[in-house]
């Protein structure tokens, strides 16, 4: 990832950030996945993707890595405390837990890697083919550059040029008109 997505939030010690969030967030069967804080309409929020623990090491798919609701509750229920304990953000915020979701932050190369095969928007620093932004199947993954078929081409990219990456999800196809009848 380019210098600027890896430095997303400014002003706080991400080292800290982390001693804190990792094990409390492994204390409830979870790894965190991204985080991010920023400045909305409400206040400053501090936003803590979690999935489940190992499933970046089983290559689990986003269903199989997905977690509910009373995880995302109790994560966030022994956090805030943990934070405020170890005062890292100097002013307040909001704390949210959530999934990462479908369309999920492809922040390293192990996450590239590990969704071969799927479908992508990468957001690139330099343009690839004319392109700074390019959408396509990720085709593998190799020495720091991602290969990402867009049809017929192939990008080779630099995981370092990439400002930002994420899944696309893609509903199924469309069902056939007729197919079921009202009673």
């Amino acid at each position: 990832m380019s210098e600027t997505a890896r430095n997303s939030m400014p002003g706080i010690d991400r080292a800290r950030l982390d001693a804190v969030v990792d094990p409390v967030v492994r204390a409830h069967g979870a790894e965190v996945v991204d985080m991010e804080f920023k400045s909305e309409p409400g206040g400053w929020v501090l936003r803590v993707y979690v999935e489940k623990l190992g499933s970046a090491e089983r290559n689990a798919d986003t269903r199989d890595a997905a977690v509910d609701l009373d995880l995302c509750s109790h994560v966030s229920r022994d956090l805030s405390p943990a934070l405020d304990v170890a005062d890292v953000i100097p002013h307040r915020y909001h704390l949210e837990i959530s999934s990462p979701g479908v369309e999920r932050p492809l922040k390293k190369e192990r996450d590239f890697v590990r969704f071969h095969g799927k479908k992508a928007k990468l957001k690139l620093e330099h343009a690839s083919h004319g392109q700074k932004v390019v959408v396509g199947v990720l085709d593998g993954c190799k020495d720091g550059t991602v290969r990402v078929m867009e049809g017929a081409r192939a990008h080779e990219i630099p995981i370092a040029d990439v400002q930002s990456a994420r899944l696309v999800f893609e509903f199924g196809p469309a069902p056939k008109p007729g197919g079921k009848k009202k009673k």
